[in-house]
């Protein structure tokens, strides 16, 4: 997989797709909450396998941390580790902006796949756009 950050209206749109498709379509989220007034100030990541846009996240660097968002992976391309490097590059591009940890608020079905990657649960469950969430921290 080929990640890059985005800087054209092409992978903006690439990565709006696969945010689409994954939030939207798949689980239902209202597309008025998957796009919100975050945008303009988060750096956008998409993954291509084949020239093909299957992941996507967004990040945003807040207070002393960076703030991995609306992470996810087109369904056909889950268990094959993509989501796993796209949060690698997300990370390294953190680190290199001089931030030491991460947060994120993981869906409950991925917190397992979150811990296996170093992180650690600390909050209790909540509700988001009708899904369960629990927040995540991890130190760089």
């Amino acid at each position: 997989m080929e990640i890059t950050i985005v800087e054209t209206d092409k992978q903006k749109n690439d990565a709006y797709y696969v945010r689409n498709t994954v939030f939207v379509q798949e689980q239902n989220v209202p597309p008025e909450l998957e796009i919100d007034d975050l945008e303009a100030e988060a750096t956008h990541f998409v993954g291509y396998v084949d020239d093909q846009p299957i992941a996507a996240g967004r990040l945003r660097l807040v207070d002393d941390y960076g703030k991995l968002e609306r992470i996810c992976v087109l369904k056909e391309y889950r268990g094959l580790a993509y989501g796993q490097k796209l949060i690698s590059a997300m990370e390294a591009h953190i680190q290199t902006s001089g931030y030491p940890k991460v947060k994120l608020n993981a869906q409950t079905h991925a917190e397992n796949f979150y811990k296996f990657i170093g992180y650690e649960t600390v909050s209790d469950q909540f509700m988001d756009a009708g899904i369960p969430h629990v927040t995540m921290i991890k130190q760089l």
